[in-house]
């Protein structure tokens, strides 16, 4: 499947049906937090098939010179497999060439490991010459 690429935030519909679609309902069950979370972030980029219907976001926070997060990166699950997702991070990449640290945290599965890995990342454990710590604190 061809995709389009570009930097836009998408209707608060279009939104709903993505994450929905990739259940990630924490994110729609409260009504607004969605689009509000979308407006405040830093980039957010869309991947569109030929019929411009939305298959594919990106949405990072940053303060635009020492970090961006990857706070989200989905996919439709019909889309998944066809190179859409990993558009998407290398078009943040190329974006944060400049910033030092580019982070995200994402689910311990294994296919995750190895998306990232290709893609450039390193699990935080991982980093040398000298190891690094990652805190969280999930509400």
């Amino acid at each position: 499947m061809r995709c389009h690429v570009r930097a836009e935030r998408p209707l608060p519909d279009e939104l709903h049906v993505l994450y929905d679609a990739v259940g990630w309902t924490a994110y729609t069950d409260v009504p607004g937090q969605l689009q509000r979370a979308v407006d405040g972030s830093f980039l957010v980029l869309t991947a569109r098939d030929d019929t411009g219907a939305l298959v594919g976001l990106v949405r990072t926070v940053s303060d635009g010179v020492t970090i961006v997060c990857v706070q989200d990166l989905l996919v439709t699950p019909a889309a998944q497999g066809q190179g859409i997702g990993g558009a998407l991070l290398d078009e943040v990449l190329r974006r944060a060439t400049d910033i030092r640290q580019v982070v995200l945290m994402t689910d311990d599965e294994p296919q995750q490991r190895s998306f990232y890995e290709a893609h450039g990342l390193v699990e935080v454990h991982d980093v040398r010459p000298h190891g690094l710590r990652s805190f969280v604190r999930l509400a």
